[in-house]
C-alpha cells in the first residue's frame, strides 16, 4: 500500500444517521463514531439501521482505536454492534463514556471493552495517530471535535456543532483551538453539513428557556414534553421549569431514564430528588403540578407519544387541558409520521405545540454564516462534507467554493467512497461495496433488499393463498380452500371465480410436476385479481 492517507466514510455521507468514519495510513485506522439510523417509513418492521463496516473485518488488527465525538444515537448507537467484532480501544468524553458503558452492558461487552475517559484540550496518541478534542457546542453536552495529526497533515473533524454563544451547560465551542489550528496548517476539515440549506445562524439553546417559561406559564393542565432520549440541554431546561412553576416531573420512557440517570450521576443534569415521581403517580396529583418528559418526538409507535397518541399508554392518558410538547425536528422521511401524531393528540383534546408554531425548538446543528465562520476560523486546505444528505453535502461545497477553496479541493462523496490524501493532493478512489444493515429483532443483517420488497408489497396488497387438491391427472380432489388478508373480503362470488381460474389450470397442466403446477395456478390467479382488483398481492398455492 502506499503511504497515502486514506479517509472512508461508512455513514453519514449521503444521509443522516449512522455516521462512522475510517481513517486510514498503511496499515494503521482510527474510527470516528458508531451511529444508527432510524428507518424510512417504507422500512417496515425495521428496529434501526447500523453502519456497513465490512470493509474493516479483514483489517481488524489494524484498527488503533475509535473515537467518539458525542452521545446522540447517529453517533454511538451501533457501539453494541460494533465492539462484537472490533477489539480496539474507545475514547470519549465522561458524559459520552456513561452512555457508551449503558449500551455495552445491554449488550453483554462492557468487561470486554477498554475504555478510555477523555477531555476537550487533552492532547494523546492512538497509534501514529495525535488526537485533540476541542469542545464544540451543541443541544448535548461534552461534544467534541477532534484535531488528528497523520503523517500526511492535520485533519479537523467537526463533529456536530453550531456556535452557539450561550449555551444552555454555560460551555461555549473553543475558538481559540480551532485558530490554533488554523496557525499550523490544516490539511483537511471534515465538517457537519446538516444545516447546509439554512440562512443565517442557528438560534440559541438559551431561546427555548424563555419559550418553556411561557407555556409552563399558561398550562392549566399537565405539561408532557417529548424530545430525543439523549438530548441531555433539553431535559435539563424542562426540569428547570417545571421546578420553577411548582410542578412534579415524571421521566418516561426506557432510553430517557437511563441517559437521565446516566447524566445525574455524573453532574450533567441538576433536577432535586423530591421533584422526580414515577410515572405511575401522575395521576394521584392535580394536572397543573405535573410534567412528563417522554420519548417519541418521531412519532415511534411504541414510543410513549406513539402509545399516548392511540389510547395505548398503560399510565397515560390524554386529557382536555393537556399541553404537549413536540420539542424536535423531524428526522427527513418522519414528517408524516409525525403529523399522524399531532393530529391523533389534538383529537383527544391536547394542545399541541410544535417547531412549525411555536419556538419549542432549535436545531442543533450550524446554519450557514457558522459554517462560513467555522472555514475562516480553520483554512484548509481540503474539505470533505459529511454528516448530511447529498443536498446538504453538494450546498455546503457552493458555499466553500464562495469562501475561496477550489473545487478540486473538495469531495463531495457518498457512504464507501475512498479519498486518497497526500500533503499536496486529493483523489477520489474507488467505492467500497456496501449498504444498509438492518436490525429487525434480534436479526442484525439478515434482511435485505428482497425481504424489504416482500414487506412492502405485503403491505400495500395484501396476501392470497388457495389450497388445492389434485389427483395427480388433472382433476381437483374437492373445493378449493382460499385464505386472504388485506386484499379481499372472500364471498361466494369470489370463491367461484377463483375456482373456475384454478379448475382451467389443472386441466391444462394438472398432469405436470407440482412446483411447475403450483407457479401456473399462481400465475393465474395473479392476473385474474390484478385485472379484478388492479392490485398484486402475494399469492402462494398449495398442493395437497
Amino acid at each position: 500500500m502506499s503511504s497515502k492517507l486514506r479517509i472512508i466514510p461508512l455513514g453519514g455521507c449521503g444521509e443522516i444517521g449512522k455516521n462512522m468514519t475510517a481513517i486510514e495510513y498503511d496499515d494503521h485506522i482510527l474510527i470516528i463514531d458508531a451511529g444508527i439510523m432510524f428507518p424510512e417509513n417504507d422500512m417496515l418492521g425495521i428496529d434501526y439501521i447500523i453502519p456497513d463496516y465490512n470493509y474493516l473485518m479483514d483489517k481488524l488488527d489494524k484498527i488503533e482505536g475509535i473515537l467518539f465525538t458525542h452521545g446522540h444515537e447517529d453517533h454511538v448507537g451501533a457501539v453494541g454492534h460494533v465492539m462484537k467484532d472490533i477489539k480496539a480501544p474507545i475514547y470519549a468524553t465522561p458524559l459520552t463514556v456513561g452512555l457508551l458503558e449503558n449500551k455495552l452492558q445491554r449488550a453483554g461487552l462492557l468487561k470486554s471493552v477498554t475504555i478510555n475517559p477523555i477531555q476537550a484540550g487533552d492532547v494523546f496518541q492512538v497509534g501514529i495517530f495525535t488526537v485533540e478534542p476541542f469542545h464544540m457546542a451543541h443541544s448535548i453536552p461534552d461534544c467534541v471535535g477532534f484535531g488528528i495529526g497523520t503523517p500526511a497533515g492535520l485533519i479537523v473533524h467537526s463533529g456536530d456543532y453550531k456556535f452557539d454563544h450561550t449555551p444552555v451547560d454555560g460551555w461555549p465551542p473553543d475558538f481559540a483551538k480551532l485558530a490554533e489550528f488554523a496557525h499550523r496548517g490544516v490539511l483537511c476539515l471534515m465538517a457537519d453539513s446538516t444545516n447546509a440549506e439554512r440562512e443565517g445562524w442557528t438560534l440559541s439553546e438559551s431561546v427555548i428557556t424563555a419559550a418553556l417559561d411561557d407555556v409552563f406559564s399558561v398550562a392549566e393542565g399537565r405539561v408532557i414534553v417529548a424530545s430525543f432520549a439523549s438530548l441531555v440541554s433539553r431535559i435539563q431546561q424542562v426540569a428547570n421549569a417545571a421546578y420553577k412553576h411548582g410542578r412534579k416531573l415524571a421521566i418516561t420512557g426506557r432510553s430517557m431514564r437511563d441517559t437521565v440517570n446516566i447524566a445525574r450521576k455524573l453532574g450533567y443534569i441538576d433536577i432535586p430528588d423530591n421533584m422526580l415521581i414515577d410515572i405511575s403517580e401522575t395521576s394521584k396529583l392535580p394536572a397543573n403540578q405535573v410534567t412528563v418528559m417522554a420519548t417519541g418526538a418521531q412519532g415511534e409507535p411504541t414510543s410513549v407519544m406513539g402509545r399516548l397518541a392511540h389510547g395505548r399508554h398503560p399510565h397515560l392518558n390524554i386529557q382536555a387541558g393537556d399541553t404537549v410538547i413536540l420539542s424536535a425536528h423531524a428526522i427527513p422521511g418522519n414528517e408524516e409520521t409525525v403529523t399522524n401524531i399531532i393530529n391523533r393528540l389534538l383529537q383527544r383534546g391536547a394542545n399541541v405545540l410544535y417547531e412549525d408554531i411555536a419556538r419549542v425548538h432549535v436545531s442543533g446543528h450550524a446554519s450557514r454564516e457558522e459554517m462560513k465562520l467555522l472555514i475562516n476560523l480553520v483554512r484548509p486546505k481540503f474539505l470533505i462534507p459529511v454528516h448530511g444528505e447529498r443536498r446538504h453535502l453538494v450546498q455546503h461545497a457552493k458555499l466553500a467554493e464562495q469562501m475561496g477553496i477550489p473545487k478540486d479541493n473538495i469531495a463531495i462523496v457518498e457512504n464507501g467512497t475512498v479519498i486518497e490524501l497526500t500533503s499536496t493532493t486529493m483523489s477520489i478512489g474507488e467505492r467500497i461495496p456496501g449498504g444498509h444493515v438492518y436490525v429487525d429483532g434480534s436479526g442484525v443483517g439478515d434482511i435485505g433488499r428482497k425481504v424489504m420488497r416482500d414487506r412492502e408489497r405485503l403491505a400495500e396488497s395484501g396476501f392470497f393463498m388457495a389450497a388445492v387438491g389434485s389427483n395427480g391427472t388433472g382433476q381437483l380432489l374437492g373445493k378449493p380452500e382460499y385464505i386472504t388478508r388485506g386484499l379481499i373480503n372472500m364471498d361466494e362470488e369470489w370463491e367461484s371465480e377463483i375456482t373456475e381460474v384454478v379448475t382451467r389450470v389443472m386441466e391444462l397442466h394438472g398432469r405436470k410436476a407440482e412446483k411447475r403446477v403450483s407457479s401456473f395456478i399462481e400465475e393465474a390467479i395473479s392476473r385474474y385479481l390484478y385485472n379484478e382488483t388492479g392490485k398484486r398481492p402475494m399469492v402462494f398455492v398449495v398442493l395437497k
